[in-house]
């Protein structure tokens, strides 16, 4: 089964089915309503955002058929050949619709001079044409690009905004999960819709059972369990390497994600952190985690430690991107543990 089965299955069709991007549908869905939309528009977002999705509603709500909606991958179409050919094909009228819409997707691979090319045309587009461009790096659109266009900024989807996703999405098909177990699906999707039902789709593909629990979504997915995350945190607050390190020990000997591991990590002393310095947050972030986590996340906001919490997450933060790259996987975040540990025990000086 392919990983984009559920997303291609599950892909909005229409502005009202579109979930985390409701400013941006709203200023589009009044821009067709008046008839003053543009001719060039430019959305930027990480991946899985909603931006191809959210182009092919355009081009239909523009009254665009299929016949008339050309998507181009600038990813393998990069040469100034290949614009030529483009700025050729806008001239000719579109087949059965109003307009022909052109989606450039990644148009950041563009080449410096297939740029130029394209920029002539955005300047004087004809009537019958719409541009959308996408990109998941707007810093390399160059400015001249970017001043003809629309310009649309797209959010990563929130774990809110994507749990309820996955737990539609189960119900869609036919099953149930558990809030915990919809959570972590979407704290795994790390900010896309797109790797969100991915991770989803190998949970079902397990399934079996009449609910998802949180248990199956971590033997399905090698994340490693909550409690031992908070363990660690408990055992780094303690100074304790000793036991902090034999938690590490244990992953690398389970084959368990570790980079998986520190993102859980980072994302519970963040919690603890906000629940410490930002009390107002506090209902949010209860609503969010549940009272069972909410409770741990205050006990480390009472901890002794816990003027420390900002320089612990500095240090994990700064061996995440380290995991998984060195010779020996473990070793950024072991030497983080002996770091953390050690600052501990002379105040962090």
């Amino acid at each position: 089964m392919s990983h984009d089965v559920l997303y291609r299955k599950y892909r909005p069709q229409k502005f009202s089915e579109v979930s985390g991007q409701e400013s941006i549908i709203s200023i589009l869905a009044g821009e067709i309503k008046s008839g003053n939309f543009a001719h060039a528009y430019l959305f930027s977002g990480s991946r899985g955002t909603g931006k191809t999705s959210v182009a092919r509603i355009l081009a239909k709500e523009l009254g665009c058929s299929s016949k008339d909606l050309y998507e181009i991958d600038a990813a393998s179409n990069t040469g100034v050949d290949d614009v030529r050919v483009l700025r050729e094909g806008v001239r000719s009228l579109p087949f059965e619709s109003p307009l022909k819409v052109y989606l450039i997707d990644e148009v950041h691979m563009l080449s410096k001079a297939a740029f130029n090319a394209l920029l002539k045309t955005l300047e004087e587009p004809p009537a019958h044409v719409v541009f959308i461009l996408a990109t998941t790096e707007l810093h390399k659109v160059p400015d001249t690009v970017i001043s003809r266009c629309e310009l649309y900024a797209f959010k990563r989807p929130t774990i809110e905004t994507l749990t309820e996703t996955v737990t539609k999405i189960v119900k869609k098909e036919g099953t149930k999960i558990d809030q915990e177990a919809a959570a972590l699906v979407a704290f795994l999707g790390d900010g896309s819709f797109r790797d969100t039902l991915g991770v989803l789709q190998k949970v079902l593909a397990a399934g079996g059972e009449p609910v998802i629990t949180l248990e199956l979504v971590e033997a399905v997915t090698g994340a490693t369990s909550l409690s031992l995350v908070q363990e660690f945190i408990k055992d780094l607050l303690a100074a304790d390497a000793d036991q902090a390190l034999k938690i590490l020990a244990q992953l690398v000997e389970a084959n368990l994600d570790l980079k998986t591991f520190n993102k859980r990590v980072l994302a519970e002393l963040r919690s603890a952190m906000l629940v410490k310095y930002a009390p107002g947050l506090g209902p949010d972030i209860k609503a969010a985690a549940g009272a069972d986590r909410f409770g741990f996340y205050e006990t480390i906001a009472a901890h002794r430690e816990a003027g420390k919490l900002s320089a612990i997450l500095k240090e994990l933060l700064e061996a995440h991107d380290l995991i998984g790259s060195t010779y020996l996987a473990a070793l950024p975040l072991e030497l983080a543990v002996i770091n953390i540990t050690e600052k501990l025990k002379t105040n962090f000086k």
